[in-house]
């Protein structure tokens, strides 16, 4: 019989060996030129600029997101430096974050358009959110958002029954999600997003928050930090409140841990009902 530590070892070596199969993206150099300018003491527009304008189909993304209804600019942006003027550094860094993650992670076989509407209206709601209550960056709130699911294409393009996965996780009001793509894939969406968050150089809290964002009870550990706890409620209010928009009261996540997102973000039935409203003429005005 074999010993239970070596059993262990075995399985932790054909996990590493299962990962190794999976292709992370690395993280594009535009991206590090990004992040290191938004990070200096002195982020320079005229710089920032520079970045975007060396790579041409980054720059006409950027000019027709900015000229899209969703800002709604009296002007319109005619260059990429036009562009990082009305936006803000800022904004135009988060702008650009979301454009590169869409041209670098991709499928062969499944189109994404409805996985990235999904994560680009959850990382607007997040950002919303976050403002109106004041319990985190409306900027970390943002990448969050964006990258919270961002293993599920990983996995698409890895196991060609992951789809049937998402379908079963998805379906089921007393499992973990997490649980039943580690029974059937011996991983999840959640250790793969956030190790492609590390890879990418995103703040530790959106790897945390990414690597827990199916552990409700981790809204009840005040051991964890609170601004991953608070991403982790507000991706579960916020997907809610999408799935409401387009029609779909039931959702089983929201069974699993709304209650305990609502109770630590401190909100009250009519409050939560509130928000949905908001984020209702949100997803309104940009459509």
């Amino acid at each position: 019989m074999t010993p239970p530590s070596t059993a262990h070892v075995a399985s932790d070596q054909s996990v590493d060996a299962l990962i190794k199969t999976i292709r992370i993206p690395p993280r594009p150099s535009m991206l590090l030129d990004l992040q290191t300018e938004l990070a200096s003491k002195e982020p320079d527009p005229g710089r920032l600029a520079a970045i975007i304008s060396n790579d041409v189909s980054l720059s006409a993304s950027l000019l027709k997101v900015t000229n899209s209804s969703f800002f709604g600019l009296r002007l319109k942006a005619t260059s990429v430096a036009h562009a990082v003027k009305l936006l803000g550094i800022q904004q135009c860094g988060l702008l650009m974050t979301g454009i590169i993650a869409r041209q670098a992670v991709q499928t062969e076989k499944i189109p994404l358009a409805k996985f990235w509407d999904f994560s680009s209206k959850r990382a607007q709601a997040m950002a919303h959110l976050a403002s109106r209550m004041r319990i985190c960056s409306a900027d970390i709130a943002h990448t969050f958002g964006l990258f919270c699911d961002i293993g599920i294409p990983l996995l698409l393009e890895r196991f060609p029954d992951y789809q049937e996965t998402l379908v079963l996780a998805g379906n089921d009001v007393n499992e973990k999600f997490t649980a039943i793509e580690q029974k059937r894939h011996s991983t999840s969406h959640t250790s793969i997003g956030a190790l492609m968050a590390r890879t990418w150089g995103l703040p530790e809290e959106v790897s945390n928050a990414i690597l827990l964002h199916h552990d409700y009870l981790v809204l009840t550990d005040s051991a964890t930090n609170d601004r991953v706890r608070a991403l982790v409620a507000l991706a579960l209010v916020s997907e809610y409140g999408i799935y409401r928009y387009h029609g779909q009261e039931n959702w089983a996540e929201w069974d699993k841990g709304g209650q305990l997102a609502c109770d630590f973000l401190g909100l009250a039935n009519d409050e939560v009902e509130d928000r949905f409203e908001e984020l209702h003429d949100l997803f309104n005005s940009v459509h």
